[in-house]
């Protein structure tokens, strides 16, 4: 049987965030309006991490979802059970029964691939497209592959692409990437046509950290979630759920995240390898030292959120509440998140990280000091 949701991935991310929101979305609905029905979830490569978990996964039995964190000022330890995924395939072993349901049965396709996701493979070429070929080995052929019969069996049905790859504007991305290959194997200018104007390829940001996976197949995740997602016409979302946001200004969701959550992980690492402390300190530890935390709250004080006042009255508000989430998870106690791992790439991440607030700040807010975001930016360390 062939299900309306299709994804591309078993990792965790994916079994905790979307499937979970299916899922509950699933328990709550009194119909079918609360969300499109079940998910069939592909694993695309022959890893034996992620054949365990197609293995477990097929049994039909669900998984459990451990959430661990605070929320509101409260500890919240609870397990829940998420029953979304109701076929589990390998991509290798049900390419020609995966053809068959991209036809016709799905509606939204969604994917979470990994940082190597997107690229291309030279061994696939336009032959796979042919009926009984193998599957493609790379990501984007697969889906260019299943877009084609979609296009030869059924090319009025509406379909939506979710990618949760975090890459900005993830959804233009992929889709520039599916197009371009469609030109390199010299496809029908209607198809190519189609994939861009017909299939809606969708922008969105996804923010959880699912901390660990449940053997042989769970995940334990903080409370807080959130799937920001750019509106646009014919927009199909898997499902309704709180954590599901629809915004015409995607890159404010960015900023969010990057400027407060992102850059004070960063800062923790600047001042943890300018000090040279404990190789094992965690996230929560540092928010315990008075120094430290005074330091950090100063960053976000001082250097931050004035850039979000300078953008209106309403992104200050959204600012500070999106700080109050930060803050707790932040100090998650049962999250032993090291201070080293962030601190890879160090170098890179500052730039990515502290460079926009600075320019930001230089259009919006030209007088304000930043001195602690300036120094990093000049330290050598990496």
């Amino acid at each position: 049987m062939a299900y309306p949701i299709l994804q591309f991935g078993t990792s965790r991310f994916l079994l905790a965030h979307v499937d979970l929101f299916v899922s509950q979305a699933l328990a709550h609905s009194h119909g079918a309006s609360d969300a499109l029905g079940g998910i069939t979830v592909v694993q695309t490569t022959d890893r034996p991490d992620g054949a365990a978990r197609i293995g477990a996964l097929a049994q039909g039995r669900g998984y459990p979802v451990r959430i661990r964190g605070l929320s509101g000022g409260q500890r919240i330890d609870e397990t829940v059970q998420c029953a979304a995924v109701q076929a589990a395939w390998q991509a290798s072993c049900h390419w020609p029964a995966l053809r068959a349901a991209m036809a016709t049965d799905v509606r939204v396709v969604v994917s979470n691939t990994a940082d190597k996701g997107y690229l291309l493979d030279e061994r696939d070429t336009a032959g796979v497209l042919a009926d009984g070929s193998p599957p493609p080995h790379s990501f984007p052929a697969k889906l260019l592959v299943l877009l084609q019969g979609r296009w030869h069996a059924a090319p009025q049905l509406p379909l939506t692409l979710l990618p949760c790859e975090l890459i900005e504007r993830n959804g233009e991305v992929l889709r520039d990437v599916v197009v371009g290959l469609a030109r390199q194997w010299a496809q029908p200018e209607a198809f190519i046509a189609w994939l861009g104007t017909h299939c809606v390829w969708a922008n969105s940001l996804v923010d959880r950290i699912v901390s660990e996976a449940i053997e042989p197949v769970g995940a334990v995740a903080e409370p807080y979630a959130v799937w920001v997602v750019e509106r646009q016409d014919r927009l199909q979302l898997p499902c309704k759920h709180p954590s599901i946001v629809l915004t015409g200004d995607l890159a404010f969701y960015e900023r969010l995240k990057l400027f407060l959550l992102n850059a004070g992980h960063t800062f923790l690492a600047e001042r943890w390898l300018q000090e040279g402390r404990r190789a094992d300190e965690t996230v929560r530890e540092a928010m315990a030292d008075a120094p430290l935390r005074a330091a950090l709250e100063a960053l976000w004080e001082q250097e931050i959120l004035p850039v979000f006042s300078a953008l209106g009255t309403a992104a200050r508000a959204q600012a500070d509440a999106y700080l109050v989430d930060v803050r707790e998870r932040f100090e998650n106690p049962f999250l032993n998140h090291r201070i080293a791992d962030i601190a890879q790439n160090h170098a890179q991440k500052k730039q990515r990280r502290f460079g926009p607030i600075l320019a930001l700040a230089a259009q919006h807010a030209p007088d304000l000091a930043q001195p602690r975001l300036q120094s990093a930016m000049a330290s050598p360390l990496t």
